[in-house]
């Protein structure tokens, strides 16, 4: 999708039943809200609207709430020429893809230095809309509030926070590890174009929060589908929120990103005071999806400081039944597959799904991936980062994006310095 706006593009086809009653639940619950919060939430619509006629997305945010980072200083510094690992012909493959591909940034990390930093718009300290990278984020703040105490487990109900659904027959079955895995039950994401449907309210509403509590509609019986949708990954903050009695902005500042050394930015929140979207529109420099890629890499533990519980980051990393390719928050290699979308795999239209031209180099690649071809790769074995953000790349004939090309590049370059390394390719069916 095209700029600021995490809607995802992957559709699903609903049927009536469920249109019908998407549509009663939301005339029955408006009236719970304020002509003052309905005319704001309008007035977004339409602007989101106006977006998307010229070819755009939702351009801004408004509120924002800061997200104070780690002081500028302890930004990484680039490694001379003298000490890259990765040849030089591949880090040139690598940057000229990139910047043919609308990036904003670039940034390799191997070996424990930064091989690369390329910025293509701004500086090192620009931040830039997210999308859907907050999902993964939002599976390590629920990883940190484990580590904390204040959630007790993944196999916990949500209801024991949101107790608005502690008496609900299906909605109470929602258990924690299911917000960060799609497998809510709630209602998928599809494409929405008119005000009253309930995508867009839960997205747009200075209200979203509440949108989701008493309109969105239970589809599926909770841990039995995955189902891609925003709202599932929204309600992150409202129980991050719950669970530890601080705002979600002020959570991920002092419990991940002040820890990481990494630079803050801005979250949008519904209003002002209200509260935080979660699973998208968090602003971040990209140094810092870098850190929180390397705090992933190395179980959880930064500077000997153990942020996450011991084993979660292999938890996030173990896919489902339902689609073995995703975990809490981040894809894996799994079996190569030519082309994988972010949808339900069975109803995934081939249209949206992305490009993967040849298999992963390595069989432990996991990546965060998000709208706009946003992507963090980590691979553990070859000791690699790579990190690339920006606007959706350019599409035409004979031209999309490929997700194997970057990190197969720049493993194979890495590789041509030194014969005595060795990795083990993505398998093939």
């Amino acid at each position: 999708m095209n700029s600021r706006h995490f809607i995802s593009l992957t559709l699903v086809a609903a049927t009536a039943f469920v249109t019908a009653l998407v549509t009663t639940e939301v005339r029955a619950a408006s009236s719970r809200f304020s002509a003052e919060d309905e005319a704001v939430y309008q007035q977004r619509f339409a602007t989101l609207m106006e977006s998307f006629r010229l070819g755009l997305g939702l351009e801004t945010y408004d509120p924002l709430e800061s997200v104070p980072g780690a002081t500028d200083d302890q930004a990484f510094e680039v490694v001379d020429a003298e000490n890259v690992t990765i040849n030089a012909e591949a880090l040139a493959q690598a940057e000229a893809y990139a910047a043919a591909n609308r990036s904003i940034a670039l940034l390799v990390w191997q070996g424990g230095k930064l091989q690369m930093a390329r910025y293509f718009q701004g500086d090192a300290k620009t931040t830039f809309a997210s999308r859907s990278l907050a999902k993964p984020m939002s599976a390590v703040a629920i990883g940190r509030a484990l580590q904390l105490g204040a959630i007790r487990s993944l196999d916990q109900p949500i209801s024991d926070f949101i107790t608005e659904w502690r008496d609900d027959p299906g909605r109470s079955k929602i258990l924690v590890r299911h917000l960060l895995d799609m497998r809510s039950g709630l209602l998928p994401q599809a494409a929405a174009t008119t005000a009253e449907d309930v995508l867009n309210r839960a997205y747009l509403h200075p209200r979203h929060d509440e949108v989701i509590l008493y309109e969105y509609p239970l589809v599926h019986e909770p841990g039995t589908r995955y189902e891609y949708n925003n709202a599932t990954s929204e309600l992150v903050a409202l129980l991050i929120k719950r669970a530890t009695g601080r705002r979600y902005a002020e959570f991920l500042a002092t419990e991940i990103l002040q820890p990481l050394g990494a630079m803050g930015g801005d979250i949008w929140v519904n209003r002002l005071g209200g509260t935080a979207h979660s699973g998208c529109c968090l602003l971040l420099p990209p140094e810092s999806w870098l850190r929180l890629g390397l705090l992933l890499m190395s179980d959880g533990v930064w500077a000997d400081r153990r942020l996450l519980p011991p084993g979660y980051v292999a938890e996030m990393r173990r896919g489902t039944a339902q689609n073995p390719y995703y975990g809490m928050g981040v894809y894996m290699a799994g079996r190569y597959i030519e082309r994988r979308g972010f949808a339900n795999p069975e109803r995934d239209r081939p249209a949206l799904r992305v490009l993967h031209s040849e298999p992963y180099l390595s069989n432990d690649v996991f990546l965060f991936d998000g709208n706009a071809n946003q992507v963090v790769y980590m691979i553990p074995s070859a000791d690699m980062v790579i990190v690339r953000v920006g606007s959706s790349p350019p599409r035409g004939e004979g031209q999309e994006w490929d997700n194997s090309f970057l990190p197969n590049v720049l493993l194979k370059g890495w590789m041509s310095q030194s014969p005595s390394r060795t990795l083990t390719p993505q398998p093939r069916d």
